[in-house]
């Protein structure tokens, strides 16, 4: 089987004009939905681009992560507004589509007997936005280029936004400052035409009497991601040393047009699909051919529309290489889209589970090169994060207290490009515990293990040692002696709330040792000691503390409901806390976490227990997490209801998850949900198809990542494997199972078979680099 159909969103209408250019996200029913529902994302990391369709006037929305106010500012800002009038009222045969081979957004109709036609790409290796405009009848192309800087405004608090657009030639500048931190914002818009004419305006171009005609477009500020960001806590000096954007943004405009279109469109498509076409996933073609608001809707009637889960699952690992490229921000809480003044949350990188789904597909679905984006910017806040640590330690051990910078990093829920928060609420007079537990940080540092231990990259790994090793430093000094174990003493379930007064005062549930606090620091003891010995660092002290306390931290209870306790204080489920919460942080050691998993059979029988109870409907992201866990938990009925449903209630007409508002958290753990359905690898060994739906009984999936860098293939029929093919790409031992496949016979490419030694159907092979085996049923 092989998925040979395009994999593209596509419309019959342009995304309609509801609360347009609202300065902030109120609720779901006042949001813009014109943007949030129907606008088509595009993005290369650098900028993030919203397309609407539109024949009269199109609007295409800008966004560049670094252009932030803080608190009442708001946090992400609106970086343009590029306004192209046409003036095209009534059209025929209108279609606007984005295709995701490609990564590039269409529109096409005819008007007044003409066909009319644009193309939009964004270029990660050249930095901008690409669009070609076309007439079929020559010299009938007309429009007008309006570019805006959104929301200028003069405040009294220092959140001021000014700026100015000016036109001279076929060149639009616009260039402003965001009073707060000083940044200095450019972007130009640069337009050609190889037969109409051009004439500048007052801000404006006009083209006119041409068939063909680019607009090229680049953005830029004077943000660097830099440590001195984060620890200069003078905000207008954050940025004080660095260049106005003019040069860079000027560069980029020349090059593209020294280029030319086609040029930057082959460079766009080479390096594009050399990330995108590396997995395929194929479960059926039923629904290829209706437009995608009308099959979101059958869709939720409960047709089986198999294109659909397919589409949205590519469409996750579309958004993770728009929005998270190296020498960029990463991706945030919307990824690289955000059409306000005030962002929702600030559209910050929230660390109690956020940021971190935002990179939970990367490296099973093959795009492990997205997370040096967030790995750079940790890099970057790294040292505010070991202030951080030592306030956090002075407030609440100060015995355990060591010079500064020496007691570990930490890291609280919020996080922008300025600056990060503490665990620690309050003042370092006054302090206070918030709504998540120090085991936050080691949610976080669980992504850098898994950078390395799906690459097996020695450069990645020697970044994450450090990361680690620092981290376990700060939880060494977080946990006290009870009873023999070693629990975290200030610990918080993620924004766990317990009934009565408390709720009512809006305080959180503060207790000892509870079980998203122990799970996390286990997993990061656990990984520590991983990379130790790779690296033949077992006679670190950090390394000898955490050998030591490793098995003093009892991650996992069962309660008398059969249920893994998120409290160690809970008897039976519910008994603390909402029982229905969005939140199932007492399962992170299932996943994100390995500690639950196939070769703990009573953890796995009581996470089972817990999710059922716990219930599946929830936010977007919440049902994401649902997904993942269900999978890890084997069961692929309940994990593909699971997806159904975030399909169903939790997914926007134009793709993108419905927290509300929209928060892009959901489309990534979708797509990592499904990867784990079809390939796990945390137990020790690939595990192929652990999470098999009833509904996905024949499909094949290509390019899917096992730890140890393994690339895997599958193809089954009957819900029975009927061929895999295992890569290697560094090398290494194999291990595998394969349990629906019977008595597995392993060949060579060349067909010839291969010894594999069998250990209770776990199969293992030595492998040497690019070696490939495929696996085939005993006949």
């Amino acid at each position: 089987m092989a998925n040979v159909m395009p994999m593209r969103l596509w419309y019959r209408s342009s995304a309609p004009c509801i609360n347009e250019f609202m300065p902030k996200w109120i609720n779901a029913r006042q949001a813009p939905d014109g943007w949030e529902k129907w606008s088509l994302p595009l993005g290369n990391g650098y900028m993030g681009v919203n397309v609407f369709g539109r024949t009269d006037v199109e609007r295409i929305q800008i966004t560049e992560n670094s252009l932030c106010n803080p608190g009442k500012g708001g946090g992400l800002n609106n970086f343009a507004e590029l306004m192209l009038e046409f003036g095209h009222e009534k059209t025929e045969n209108y279609i606007r589509e984005l295709c995701l081979d490609d990564a590039t957004s269409r529109v096409k109709y005819d008007a007044n007997g003409v066909t009319y036609t644009r193309e939009l790409f964004c270029s990660y290796p050249d930095r901008l936005m690409a669009i070609k405009l076309t007439a079929s009848e020559k010299g009938a192309l007309k429009f007008a280029v309006k570019p805006f800087i959104p929301f200028v405004k003069e405040s009294e608090e220092g959140y001021s936004k000014r700026g100015s657009v000016r036109a001279d030639g076929n060149l639009i500048t616009l260039n402003g400052e965001m009073e707060y931190y000083a940044i200095q914002f450019e972007g130009q818009f640069r337009v050609e035409t190889p037969d109409g004419k051009v004439f500048a305006r007052d801000g404006f171009i006009d083209v006119c009497d041409a068939t063909e005609a680019y607009i090229y477009a680049a953005v830029g500020t004077n943000y660097r991601m830099e440590s001195r960001v984060f620890t200069e806590y003078d905000p207008k000096k954050k940025l004080a040393p660095y260049p106005h954007p003019h040069e860079m943004v000027s560069g980029l405009i020349e090059n593209a047009a020294e280029m030319g279109y086609d040029r930057l469109r082959a460079r766009h498509l080479e390096d594009y699909q050399s990330l995108y076409n590396r997995v395929s996933f194929y479960v059926g073609s039923e629904g290829y051919d209706i437009p995608t608001d009308e099959l979101l809707e059958r869709y939720k009637e409960g047709e089986k529309l198999p294109y659909l889960e397919m589409l949205y699952y590519q469409f996750g690992r579309y958004l993770l290489i728009s929005s998270s490229r190296e020498g960029a921000l990463p991706a945030n809480l919307q990824g690289v889209w955000n059409c306000y003044d005030q962002s929702p949350w600030g559209s910050g990188y929230w660390h109690n589970i956020n940021v971190q789904m935002n990179y939970w597909p990367a490296f099973v679905a093959n795009l492990a090169e997205t997370f040096t984006s967030y790995a750079d910017y940790a890099s970057a806040y790294m040292a505010q994060a070991e202030e951080m640590a030592d306030d956090y330690i002075k407030a609440f051990f100060p015995e355990k207290l060591e010079e500064p910078g020496r007691n570990g990093w930490i890291i609280g829920t919020a996080a922008y490009p300025y600056t990060i928060t503490n665990a620690m609420g309050g003042t370092i007079e006054n302090p206070t515990i918030g709504h998540s537990g120090p085991g936050t940080g080691a949610f976080t540092s669980i992504l850098f293990w898994e950078w390395y231990d799906f690459t097996r990259d020695d450069k990645a790994l020697r970044r994450a040692f450090p990361i680690l090793k620092s981290m376990s430093h700060f939880l060494f000094k977080t946990v006290t002696d009870v009873d023999g174990k070693l629990l975290a003493k200030f610990s918080v379930s993620p924004e766990q709330m317990i009934e009565g007064k408390w709720r009512a005062n809006g305080h959180y549930y503060h207790t000892v040792g509870c079980a998203f606090d122990q799970q996390m620091i286990f997993e990061n003891h656990y990984d520590l000691l991983k990379a130790a010995a790779i690296l033949g660092e077992n006679d670190d002290p950090d390394v000898q503390t955490a050998r030591e306390q490793i098995d003093k931290l009892d991650p996992v209870q069962v309660g008398i409901s059969g249920q893994i306790k998120e409290y160690r204080e809970e008897n039976a489920y519910g008994e603390i806390g909402e029982w229905p919460h969005r939140h199932i942080s007492h399962l992170v050691g299932l996943y994100p976490g390995s500690c639950i998993n196939r070769n703990t059979p009573a953890w796995m029988e009581a996470a089972r227990t817990t999710l059922h109870l716990r219930g599946d409907r929830s936010t977007g992201w919440a049902m994401a997490h649902r997904l993942n866990a269900w999978a890890r938990a084997m069961d692929g009925n309940r994990a593909y209801k699971l997806y159904r449903t975030l399909l169903s209630r939790g997914t926007f007409p134009n793709l993108w998850d419905a927290h509300p508002p929209f928060q892009i958290d959901g489309n990534f753990g979708g797509t990592s949900g499904v990867s784990e359905m079809l390939l796990q690898s945390q137990a020790g060994f690939i595990d192929i198809l652990p999470a098999l739906p009833d509904a996905w009984a024949d499909g094949s999936f290509k390019g899917l990542v096992a730890r140890g860098n393994f690339v895997v293939d599958a193809e089954w029929e009957n819900k029975n494997v009927r061929t895999a093919k295992v890569t290697a790409r560094v090398g290494g031992k194999m291990r595998i199972r394969c349990d629906r496949m019977k008595n597995p016979v392993f060949f060579d490419e060349a067909g010839q078979r291969i010894a594999a030694e069998n250990n209770g159907g776990e199969y293992s092979i030595l492998m040497n680099p690019g070696q490939c085996v495929i696996l085939k049923p005993q006949e």
